[in-house]
């Protein structure tokens, strides 16, 4: 039995304690719906990838990373919109979806490389203009660094601060940075994807636990703008064991640090590729705590020479479904900026 760590197990205890008929039918049947692309094995597990539109060697192709806790159906506003002048490709990282789980932990470096995997085996081909939303935007930017040379230009969508407020175990609020231990991230895993069989049985029962409290909410505002099909999956997916499993990293704060460290250490790390960062113009927290937000986001547009941000006036963190048409538009430009 390969071990999960206490990380795991800590995480899914405080996701709740409290049990549901209905995420125990739902657990394990197959998706409600056929994947709307395919699936791609990328060492041993597949990845579910959907790619719409059409491809040309003068337009860059853009890929959407979905926020944690989302995958492809998060997208279903956006993408069709840049699907009308690019090829566009959204994907369920491993455990969420469609998609199979992967190797534990699941550390950005380790997404990033089964996303570069994923592509390459789907058949598509750089140059890509990366769009992450909240967590996503930490992925993005992992991606970039790990293969420049792919990357055209990037959106970020209400993207994660690379300093965020973390509560540590006695409840204390502190920024990201007070907690780096500088301990090192493990290197990717190529094989060995984890299994239901490998995750011990208090955890799994603390899975389904915290599952039965995020199935009635699974598609609460403003997800109840999503399509009648993204909403039975987004059901369905929430009750899955691999949708908790997929965002577990117990390396999270090393790697803030790095990315964190990338920025610091060269602010126009981008250089001259074009970067547009959209903040919520609808705050969600403390008048301090967004106003950190805008100037954590500024500081990411003015890594690139290109830079620009931007305020979504009518939304919250979500902005890809509050105000898809702002989005696709972002993306755009961007697009186009590169033909």
């Amino acid at each position: 039995m390969k071990s999960v760590g206490p990380r795991l197990i800590t995480l899914i205890v405080v996701a709740g304690l409290v049990t549901s008929a209905r995420v125990s039918a739902q657990e394990g049947a197959p998706p409600p719906l056929p994947p709307p692309g395919k699936l791609v094995d990328v060492g041993g597990w597949r990845l579910h990838i959907n790619c719409t539109g059409t491809a040309s060697p003068q337009t860059p192709t853009v890929i959407l990373e979905s926020g944690i806790g989302d995958f492809s159906v998060e997208w279903s506003l956006v993408q069709p919109g840049v699907s009308k002048f690019a090829r566009v490709c959204s994907y369920d990282r491993a455990g969420d979806g469609w998609s199979e789980m992967g190797p534990f932990p699941r550390t950005y470096k380790q997404i990033v490389y089964e996303l570069h995997a994923l592509v390459e085996r789907a058949g598509e081909r750089p140059p890509f203009v990366l769009v992450g939303q909240s967590y996503g935007g930490w992925l993005v930017r992992v991606y970039r660094s790990t293969y420049p040379s792919d990357v055209a230009g990037m959106v970020f969508v209400d993207a994660g601060d690379d300093n965020p407020e973390r509560i540590t175990r006695d409840g204390t609020v502190v920024r990201a940075d007070a907690l780096v231990k500088g301990v090192p991230v493990p290197e990717v895993k190529t094989s060995g994807p984890l299994r239901i069989s490998d995750i011990p049985a208090g955890a799994l029962a603390a899975i389904r636990a915290g599952n039965a409290k995020s199935v009635p909410t699974a598609n609460d505002p403003p997800r109840d703008r999503l399509p009648e099909d993204a909403k039975k999956m987004r059901t369905w997916a929430l009750a899955q064991i691999g949708h908790v499993a997929a965002g577990v990293n117990s390396f999270e704060i090393e790697e803030l640090a790095l990315i964190r460290g990338e920025r610091e250490k060269n602010p126009q790390a981008f250089g001259d590729i074009p970067v547009i960062v959209i903040t919520r113009g609808r705050g969600e927290d403390s008048p301090e705590q967004e106003a950190a937000r805008r100037e954590g986001h500024k500081l990411v547009a003015a890594m690139s020479r290109k830079g620009r941000h931007v305020i979504a006036d009518k939304s919250g963190h979500h902005v890809h479904i509050e105000q898809p048409d702002l989005v696709v538009s972002l993306i755009e430009e961007v697009v186009r900026a590169r033909k």
